[in-house]
């Protein structure tokens, strides 16, 4: 009774679950089960023959034996497809938690700033529930593999228990009638002997003498005794027989029957439910199918009575319009558009109009250049002409035209200002012999201006003489050649950049990016990018050390725009890069994150290689990631030039893998490779991981 209310169950289920899928209803056959108890009625294609065959069969003394043999194959079956469904509803349920996970993260990206809107976003966003009314189908669909795994499970295991108590039942009544019948024969065969040796005695055949315990018996005497165990033998070979026939009739009435009844209700059930879960299989599959094609595109008039009608995967792609999202986007920023009221005009400044007059700081510098040694031309032109009208460009920088002798003062383009500040010269000074041409500028160490990454100060040109600034002296650190060529070997460390941490040098100067790696990548990217062997050979260890030596006086008066700053030596200002990151007493890419880069540098697949990177340079600390995206983009214009400088990323990363990671991070030399793979990737993965602002 439990197993017919389990397949009674299983069917209301199913029925429940065709009324709830929304589409139309599916005809499921009904099953042939023999529910009654009694012999399963043959088909009607059946003949006679096979039917008194298989009753043959089931009463004969190997029908129970057959019977448990076929109900332990449909127990093996059942098994089986439930593990077949367990592995398909586990597949389907990974399926659709996957699907949905993809339209929740896929929903969240589409609402950021970045993503494009309008027509696009709404048909996007219609796509993504499209597809998670496909994940609930497929949730569905798992949970009632599931349900029908446990129900054919509990099936099989209800049969087998009944198997075991109807083979236990029916094999002993067998084991009993065939010991009677075995303990018949034995003594029918005892019988017949014993008759056969009383007939030879008693017809007087020959025999050998036998001898008892008193000496040879006479013939009567054997025959008496052969007649008395003739006797006995035959009262216990009757007796055994009746047993035997009682036992065999009790077997083949009662017992048997009883067994092979119970025997093919246990096959019936069984393979009923085994055929009722396939029919479901079946059914839920179509389900499936369909809830999904109608998903994708709905059938018409089925929304009739909604107010926002489904529609199909393919309308809603074909809604995008991406002129109208073009033009939408564009016209929202018309509120942000200024007019214009006036056309750009050059105003000079109210300090220029005066004439010029030489200050006594200026007069007494004059006079000290003008009493230096010859043998420096140079450095004393430089003094006294601080800015030329005419400059000529040298590595792509822009040239300023020369002035004019008439008098009115020329327009001068910003864009073709050399890059260097006011109260320094420019980089490469150029003779001219007008009067009328040379302009003056105040070389007071007042009038120069520090330089700072966002600004660069600008000399303004007029025919004029530039008045100069307020006196103020303070030491003067302009050229490489003051002070008899001893350019920065008698500064004190003022204010110390190497040796000192990111984080101290952010929070003491207020850049995150120290100036003294602004400066020399600064110098590198306009008089180093076509050096060949960039970052790789080393320069003039004297003017590292000079050159070390003034940014820890005071980093702000360095101005590398001027390649006389740094000696005419770009391959020691690339040294002195890659010896102030050896020299922080924290790595650039940290200790602490270390293990976390490695770690990354290990996995074999390009793009989650550069993905654990990003995350990883996405936690450092704000100073070491802004000093990281500056000398990474500038590397990548290195790179970029490799044709001439034969320095790719490989080459840069074999120079500053252990640069940056940290020589002594680790003990194992094995990490050496690792870090060069490290630096690679970045280098090779730029703007994959920072913004080109």
């Amino acid at each position: 009774m439990a197993n017919r209310d389990s397949i009674e169950r299983s069917s209301s289920e199913l029925e429940g679950l065709g009324g709830n899928a929304g589409s139309s209803d599916l005809q499921i056959p009904p099953i042939p089960v023999n529910l009654s108890g009694s012999e399963p009625v043959p088909s009607v294609g059946t003949s006679d023959d096979a039917s008194a065959a298989f009753d043959r069969v089931l009463r004969s003394d190997i029908g129970v034996n057959t019977l448990l043999t076929r109900l332990k194959q449909s127990i093996a079956s059942a098994r089986d497809f439930a593990a077949f469904l367990k592995k398909r509803s586990a597949l389907e349920e990974e399926h659709a938690q996957g699907l949905r996970k993809l339209c929740k993260m896929t929903h969240d990206l589409s609402r950021r700033p970045d993503n494009r809107q309008g027509s696009y976003g709404r048909s996007h966003d219609e796509i993504n529930r499209i597809h998670d009314r496909m994940a609930d189908n497929g949730v569905q669909f798992a949970l009632s593999l599931h349900q029908m795994n446990e129900d054919l499970n509990e099936l099989a295991t209800d049969k087998e228990r009944g198997r075991k108590q109807w083979k236990q039942t029916g094999l002993s009544a067998e084991k009993r009638v065939q010991d009677a019948e075995g303990a018949m024969e034995k003594a029918k065969t005892k019988y017949n002997s014993l008759a056969e040796d009383y007939d030879r005695a008693r017809t007087g055949d020959k025999q050998t003498g036998r001898f008892g315990l008193k000496g040879p018996k006479s013939a009567a005497q054997v025959e008496e005794d052969l007649h008395r165990k003739v006797q006995a033998a035959d009262s216990d070979y009757s007796s055994k027989v009746q047993t035997a026939q009682g036992l065999r009739r009790e077997l083949v009435s009662t017992s048997r029957p009883q067994v092979v009844q119970a025997l093919q209700q246990l096959i019936t059930e069984c393979d009923s439910g085994l055929a009722l879960q396939m029919q479901k299989f079946a059914s839920f599959n179509e389900k499936l199918l369909l809830s999904n094609g109608l998903c994708i595109s709905p059938l018409k008039g089925q929304n009739a009575g909604q107010t926002s009608p489904s529609r199909s995967l393919r309308d809603v792609v074909y809604q995008i319009d991406n002129d109208k999202d073009l033009k939408d986007y564009v016209t929202s920023f018309s509120s942000r558009v200024h007019q214009r009221q006036d056309e750009v005009q050059y105003e000079p400044h109210h300090s220029i109009q005066a004439p010029y007059q030489p200050s006594s700081v200026y007069a007494t510098r004059q006079a000290q250049a003008q009493a230096q040694p010859q043998s420096q031309p140079q450095a004393s032109h430089q003094q006294q002409l601080p800015i030329q009208p005419q400059y000529q460009a040298t590595q792509g920088l822009p040239s300023v035209p020369a002035m004019s002798d008439n008098n009115s003062a020329p327009t001068i383009n910003q864009n073709q200002v050399p890059p260097y500040s006011a109260g320094m010269g420019p980089p490469y000074p150029v003779h001219n012999d007008s009067p009328k041409q040379q302009n003056f500028t105040s070389n007071t160490p007042g009038a120069s201006t520090q330089v700072h990454p966002p600004h660069v100060a600008v000399a303004q040109y007029t025919q004029q003489s530039i008045a100069p600034q307020a006196p103020h002296v303070q030491p003067a650190v302009h050229s490489p050649q003051n002070q008899n060529g001893n350019y920065g070997m008698d500064l004190p460390p003022l204010r110390p950049v190497f040796g000192i941490s990111l984080e101290d040098l952010f929070t003491r100067d207020g850049s995150a990016v120290p100036m003294v790696v602004y400066q020399c990548l600064q110098a590198v990217d306009l008089f180093g990018l076509e050096v060949e062997g960039i970052y790789r050979l080393s320069g003039t260890a004297s003017h590292l050390t000079k050159l070390r030596s003034i940014f820890d006086n005071d980093a702000s008066q360095v101005d590398f725009r001027n390649p006389e700053n740094f000696f005419q030596d770009v391959n020691s200002v690339a040294g002195l890069l890659k010896q102030f990151f050896r020299d922080l007493p924290d790595p650039l890419l940290t200790r602490e994150h270390y293990q976390a880069f490695i770690e990354a540098a290990r996995v074999d697949d390009d793009i989650a290689r550069r993905d654990s990177l990003h995350a990883t340079i996405n936690s450092l600390p704000d100073a070491n990631y802004a000093t990281l995206r500056a000398l990474t983009l500038h590397l990548h214009r290195v790179q970029e030039h490799s044709a001439v400088n034969r320095m790719n990323a490989g080459n840069l990363a074999i120079c500053f893998g252990p640069t940056l990671m940290g020589t002594s991070t680790s003990g194992n030399i094995a990490d050496a490779g690792w870090q060069v793979r490290v630096i690679d990737t970045i280098l090779q993965n730029t703007y994959q991981i920072f913004d080109d602002d």
